[in-house]
């Protein structure tokens, strides 16, 4: 018998209609995470005007957590601004989806990782410094059930 998880209403909202699905052709950085372990992989494409994020899309392969995640974060950042994106956080994006259930809180972690990965690749590009601490990949060999 398989476990079920208590998802909020918006998470199989976000889950079943995902926002921002795709790519960006010429995208101003692109980032892409992903947990070996569980599989979960995601890739965000941004496009970014004066400093802006205009667009947003992301790609992920994982479990519904995952593209829920992925989803919500997009809608977070769309229309804001670098140093707001740079601000938002994985609770933050779990707060925004009405909680996780404790196995995939590290779909959360994803989504930051991904975002923060496509600013740091847009600021690469740019030929300037990424002004954020670079964490790592926070949860390299934990199990993800």
């Amino acid at each position: 018998m398989t476990e079920q998880l208590p998802y909020s209403e918006k998470v199989m909202e976000h889950f079943m209609h995902p926002r921002n699905v795709g790519e960006i052709a010429d995208a101003d950085g692109i980032g892409k995470v992903g947990n070996p372990v569980c599989g979960d992989v995601m890739k965000m494409y941004l496009k970014i005007e004066n400093d802006i994020i205009v667009d947003v899309k992301f790609k992920t392969f994982g479990c519904g957590a995952a593209v829920a995640t992925s989803s919500m974060v997009t809608e977070m950042v769309k229309g804001k601004s670098i140093a707001e994106a740079l601000n938002i956080t994985n609770n933050a994006v779990v707060e925004a989806l009405g909680g996780l259930p404790p196995k995939k809180m590290h779909c959360s972690v994803l989504a930051e990782e991904a975002l923060r990965s496509a600013l740091k690749d847009y600021y690469k590009k740019q030929g300037k410094a990424f002004p954020f601490e670079d964490k790592g990949h926070s949860h390299d060999g934990e199990a993800c059930l």
